[in-house]
C-alpha cells in the first residue's frame, strides 16, 4: 500500500524549517503532498502560483515530493488524495494547543484521516514566515532561514514594494 501524506500550509513564504519536516516526512512516507491552502485571514506577500513555484524549486531533489493547491477544507482534500495522513511540524509547546484544536475538529470531520506531528529540529524552532518577511523587510540576511530562490524572491518583491 501507498501510504500518502499532506503537508498542508501557506508557505507564504516556505522556510527552511518547512523543508525539514517535508524532508523528514518524505523518508518515512511514500508520497508527500506539499499543499498549499490560502489562508483567508492572512495578506500573503507571494500569490499562490509565485508560492506553487517556490515549493517547487525548494523540493525539486526530493523526488517523492509533490506540490498542489487546494482551496477547500483539507479533510476533504485528503480524502480526494487518498492520503492516510495530515503532517504538520511543531515548534514550540505554543503551537500544541491550535494544532490539537484543528486536529480535533479534522477528527470529528473525517475520523479515518490520522494527523502525525513532526518536531522542528531545534535550530528552527523560532522560525515562522512572518518572522522571516518582517526581517528581509528590513533587508536583513535571512539566507539561513530559507531556501536561496525565496531568499531571492523575497529581497525582489521588497525591492518592488519600496519603489
Amino acid at each position: 500500500m501507498n501510504k500518502v501524506a499532506i503537508c498542508p500550509g501557506s508557505f507564504d513564504p516556505i522556510t527552511n524549517g518547512h523543508l525539514d519536516i517535508i524532508t523528514r516526512g518524505s523518508q518515512v512516507f511514500d508520497h508527500v503532498i506539499v499543499a498549499v491552502f490560502n489562508n483567508q485571514s492572512k495578506s500573503p506577500l507571494f500569490t499562490v502560483d509565485e508560492r506553487l513555484a517556490l515549493i517547487n524549486e525548494a523540493t525539486k531533489g526530493l523526488t517523492n515530493v509533490s506540490v498542489d493547491v487546494s482551496h477547500g477544507l483539507l479533510v476533504d482534500y485528503a480524502k480526494e488524495k487518498n492520503a492516510a495522513a495530515i503532517l504538520r511540524g511543531l515548534r514550540a509547546v505554543s503551537d500544541f494547543e491550535y494544532e490539537m484544536q484543528i486536529t480535533s475538529m479534522n477528527r470529528h470531520l473525517n475520523e479515518d484521516i490520522e494527523t502525525l506531528f513532526m518536531m522542528t529540529n531545534n535550530k528552527y524552532s523560532f522560525l515562522s514566515s512572518s518572522m522571516v518577511k518582517e526581517a528581509a523587510r528590513y533587508h536583513s540576511d535571512v539566507s539561513d532561514l530559507v531556501p536561496k530562490p525565496v531568499e531571492d524572491a523575497l529581497k525582489q518583491k521588497y525591492l518592488q514594494k519600496n519603489k
